[in-house]
């Protein structure tokens, strides 16, 4: 089969024919039709990132397809069923702390890396190999909807630190880093999930106005100033009510002092959710008051991913109209021009945009 893989880290993808994936019990083989390409996928690839990556690879976190195998212990799938492959794998012998990989991406500790020496290459691919429990089934598709539903992909994210954080419906969010492609997504879910307001907050004056056109008043923008205190003061204005749920999805290049901001504005017994990158590329630790955490009962939750079964339950609120995939623009590139298509994803990272590969 065709397949883009990455041999060195800082070199291109390479196009070339590899072994197809060989089926054994418990995986399943799909044919990928489109598969999402980050905007940050560049750093990843040029080691700028930092991820843990045993190369040679074929890259690709995740992608819709067609179901062409299953093993024996399948019974719900059939071939030529419509699927999200889900990227997120977890070893199968430690239910309670699973180690996981993300599926042509990165691996978290030693144990993920053994599994990404297992499950290792990704979707950029005309097919992959994935875990029958990953294998998500979409309902009836056509192949051109099957760049939009690469969308799952991006929104599962916050949903899974909402999940996190046990969102209730009518409850007051706050998203800090809101204008960035996973903070936009996170707005969209939490009004899917029933959030009665959400306070996005970021510097860009042009996506908050975009967010409130796009879902109407229950948005309440704030545009940063990198004061601290300022800006703790206007989101709370911004709220109607006390905050129940902070979600922090700021990028590694954002100063801690931005974070800081958004988490002490939770009213008391509140919860906050870190799901961002600040901090990774070195830099101050994230200081917050114990004794203010401790009085008023303050739930924090670091959160990487989602829990297994994130995936159905989101593709539940997309078939039940509450969460809008046609908000995505996707861009799509055919195999051959990957490498085009990862700087396309870069210089086009805004809210509610998809650069896919169509293998």
């Amino acid at each position: 089969m065709k397949a883009a893989v990455l041999k060195s880290l800082g070199s291109p993808l390479v196009i070339e024919n590899v072994p197809e994936p060989v089926l054994g019990t418990g995986e399943v083989i799909v044919d990928v039709v489109a598969t999402r390409v980050l905007s940050y996928m560049n750093e990843v690839f040029s080691g700028e990132r930092n991820y843990a990556l045993d190369l040679p690879i074929i890259p690709g976190p995740g992608g819709i397809g067609q179901v062409r195998a299953i093993g024996p212990d399948a019974t719900k799938l059939a071939v030529g069923d419509w699927v999200f492959c889900d990227p997120t794998v977890r070893s199968r012998d430690d239910i309670v702390a699973p180690d996981i990989a993300l599926q042509g991406l990165t691996a978290a500790g030693p144990g993920g890396m053994q599994l990404q020496r297992h499950f290792r290459h990704g979707s950029y691919a005309e097919r992959m190999r994935v875990p029958t429990e990953n294998v998500k089934r979409l309902g009836a598709i056509t192949s051109a909807e099957a760049s939009q539903w690469c969308a799952l992909g991006t929104a599962l994210v916050p949903y899974g630190g909402f999940l996190a954080a046990n969102l209730q419906p009518g409850e007051t969010v706050l998203v800090s880093g809101a204008t960035g492609n996973f903070g936009s997504a996170a707005v969209s879910v939490a009004l899917a999930m029933g959030a009665a307001c959400v306070v996005a907050s970021g510097r860009n004056d042009r996506i908050l106005a975009d967010l409130v056109r796009r879902f109407g008043d229950r948005v309440k923008p704030v545009k940063l100033t990198g004061n601290e205190s300022d800006d703790c003061e206007s989101m709370k204005r911004a709220a109607p009510g006390p905050i129940d749920c902070v979600f922090d999805i700021m990028p590694p290049s954002v100063g801690t002092t931005v974070v800081r901001a958004a988490i002490m504005t939770v009213r008391a017994y509140g919860r906050v959710v870190l799901m961002g990158g600040v901090g990774m590329a070195g830099g101050a630790g994230l200081e917050l008051p114990y004794p203010w955490i401790m009085r008023n009962c303050i739930s924090i939750h670091g959160v990487w991913m989602y829990p297994p079964d994130a995936a159905g339950r989101l593709i539940a609120l997309v078939r039940a109209g509450l969460l809008r995939l046609d908000e995505y623009e996707a861009t799509a590139f055919d195999l051959d021009h990957v490498n085009e298509a990862v700087e396309h994803a870069a210089a086009n990272a805004g809210p509610f945009k998809l650069t896919v590969i169509r293998p």
